[in-house]
């Protein structure tokens, strides 16, 4: 089985301050959080959005009800308490940790905006469009990627907040499945690498460096899977040399794929060992396991990794609350549920983030068309039906 697809959609670009609070993790789904409306501009290209990618085998179904898990997991803290007034000592307080950013330009703010009467809005608005999410970048032309990098960039760090970046361009995206695309050659693909390198500036960015690269990569001969290695670890060491805050995580797929071993192998052929290049690893992009499984296979990888000490995991939790279909189903499976909200404090140990890489109502193509908004789906996945 190959990952399913999505079509490349219009980004939106930087305007105004749209601006969600990033949450503490919660148990099973995302809290609701406040929404303020913003203008917003359209860029001239935006991104494609891969659905669920193969799974070893069907996931079980979790035998607790802990936090979108089914091992043990973070523990949910309060909200932190606002800063206070230095001391009248002259010592002064820490500042509040950064948030994560909610671009303004997504297809279910979109929807929101334009469907202010029915009946769905109000939970989409609260559970989904309230909510920081990745932007995906995912059009292999070089012409204009700096600036739309830029826009993005630039408008979170002018909130103080964290943006999360999804280059998604290498060639033969997907192995040819749905999502198929990317740049001609791997020459092209350092050039494109190098133009979106030069928009990210110095503020704190998380880049999900192209999801699928390393644990799809099993239709590519060896001479090929090498020279995409070689041409991914190059990109991790230009994108962190171009922003001295830059965060880059290498694909490490999910629990349900390749055993952490055979995933650590192909990831330390990729840089994902070097600090060079890499501050970890992601996985679960686009797909429904649990998140005490994500832990325990990022854990597994990184333990069989090597590398720095400092080394992280991020997970993907969009749409992970209610885990994996025990079927193996993964085109917008039914019963699936939001999973913990977006948050760079997870209290985990070696578990950087929870963030929403795949945006949470975009289709896989079997409710709507692939990476198009569909409301029916994001609402079932806002009230877990």
């Amino acid at each position: 089985m190959v990952a399913a697809a999505s079509v490349v959609v219009t980004v939106g670009a930087v305007a105004g301050l749209l601006a969600a609070g990033e949450a503490p993790p919660r148990p099973e789904k995302a809290a609701p959080a406040e929404v303020t409306a913003t203008p917003r501009v359209a860029l001239p290209s935006g991104p494609s959005r891969p659905s669920p990618s193969p799974s070893r085998s069907p996931a079980p179904p979790s035998p607790s009800p802990t936090p979108v898990t089914s091992a043990p997991t973070a523990t949910p803290s309060p909200s932190p308490p606002a800063p206070s007034r230095p001391a009248a000592t002259g010592k002064q307080t820490a500042p509040a940790a950064p948030r994560l950013y909610r671009h303004p330009g997504s297809q279910v703010l979109d929807w929101v905006r334009d469907n202010p009467d029915d009946a769905r809005t109000p939970l989409i608005e609260s559970a989904i469009a309230a909510r920081p999410a990745a932007v995906w970048f995912a059009d292999p032309e070089p012409g204009t990627i700096t600036a739309r990098v830029r826009e993005v960039t630039s408008g979170a760090a002018a909130q103080g907040r964290v943006p999360v970046l999804v280059p998604y361009t290498v060639p033969d995206r997907d192995c040819g499945g749905h999502s198929q695309g990317g740049a001609a050659d791997l020459d092209a693909y350092d050039a494109w690498i190098d133009a979106f390198a030069a928009g990210l500036g110095p503020a704190e960015v998380v880049v999900i460096l192209e999801p699928d690269s390393v644990a799809l990569s099993d239709c590519l001969s060896e001479t090929d899977r090498a020279d995409r290695f070689a041409s991914l670890a190059r990109a991790g060491r230009v994108l962190k040399a171009a922003g001295a805050r830059t965060r880059v995580y290498y694909d490490a797929g999910h629990s349900g794929w390749h055993d952490p071993a055979v995933q650590a192998a192909l990831l330390r052929r990729a840089g994902a060992a070097s600090a060079a290049s890499s501050d970890g690893i992601f996985s679960n992009v686009a797909n429904f396991h649990r998140t005490a499984d994500e832990i325990a296979h990022a854990r597994g990888v990184l333990d069989a990794l090597g590398g720095p000490a400092g080394l992280g995991a991020v997970i993907d939790t969009s749409r992970n609350g209610n885990g994996a279909p025990p079927d193996g189903q993964w085109c917008d499976p039914p019963g699936r549920e939001l999973g913990t909200a977006p948050t760079l404090r997870t209290g985990q140990a070696r578990v950087d983030a929870y963030l929403w890489i795949k945006l949470p109502g975009e289709s896989d193509g079997c409710k709507g068309a692939p990476g198009t908004f569909t409301p029916a789906y994001a609402y079932d996945l806002a009230r877990g039906a």
